[in-house]
């Protein structure tokens, strides 16, 4: 007998490979996928509606197939989801880049794509209610927490910048000013990727050591800084 909760609900038929439960399972998934698509499209994301619509059909199927191979051939190991994984895991790690900003691009997608995955595969395998809480978590990951993750990084004391200078000459102007108004320098890098652009380009990272600064968002803090004769244009990294 099933022991997942919906497919006790809908019958024995639900956990077979059957057309039937075939069917449903694309059903449910391909709604799970129109779902995550369309969030990551919204915030113009390089995975979008398409990208997740195939990878979690791909998943889906390869959860089948291990069923059936393990149920019908004697394989007693699930190598067609392990392969999707392995696959996904290496599509996912080529998309993380750096931006010419410095700033790492494409990991919640990666990661998303990882575990969409995962949930397709086990709807696969006919545990439909751990997919759909699976799934459920997921959302609520990327959509309620966006904001308290943005609210915390702004009451960090520490923030990264991008910073173009209008000359070279001008950073220790910059440092000095910094200093001065209460920012500590943990880190600066300069940016290669606009060698030939004319302006000093720089990735720098803050602690605020000023306690009345404390009180302050980050994005007062740069746009007090981004007055300064010497800067020609910065902004927050994150």
């Amino acid at each position: 007998m099933p022991t997942d909760y919906i497919a006790k609900w809908l019958g024995e038929w639900s956990s077979e490979v059957n057309l039937a439960s075939t069917a449903l399972k694309t059903a449910i998934v391909i709604v799970m996928a129109v779902v995550l698509g369309c969030e990551r499209s919204r915030n113009r994301h390089a995975a979008g509606l398409r990208t997740f619509i195939v990878l979690s059909i791909g998943s889906m199927f390869a959860g089948i197939a291990d069923i059936y191979f393990i149920k019908n051939l004697g394989v007693n190991f699930s190598f067609m989801s392990a392969a999707v994984f392995i696959g996904i895991s290496i599509i996912t790690t080529n998309t993380i880049v750096y931006s010419s900003k410095n700033q790492i691009m494409g990991l919640t997608t990666s990661i998303g794509v990882w575990t969409m995955s995962i949930i397709s595969a086990i709807l696969g395998y006919g545990l439909y209610t751990a997919a759909l809480i699976g799934f459920a978590a997921l959302m609520i990951g990327l959509l309620a927490f966006s904001k308290l993750e943005y609210y915390i990084k702004n009451k960090s004391d520490h923030f990264e910048i991008h910073l173009e200078l209008k000359t070279r000459g001008s950073l220790q102007e910059f440092i000095t000013a910094a200093r001065e108004f209460g920012l500590k320098i943990d880190n600066l890098e300069l940016n290669p990727a606009y060698a030939n652009s004319g302006l000093s380009v720089y990735t720098v990272r803050f602690t605020i050591i000023d306690k009345s600064l404390r009180k302050k968002r980050h994005s007062d803090i740069i746009e007090a800084l981004s007055v300064l004769d010497c800067v020609y244009y910065m902004e927050k990294i994150g």
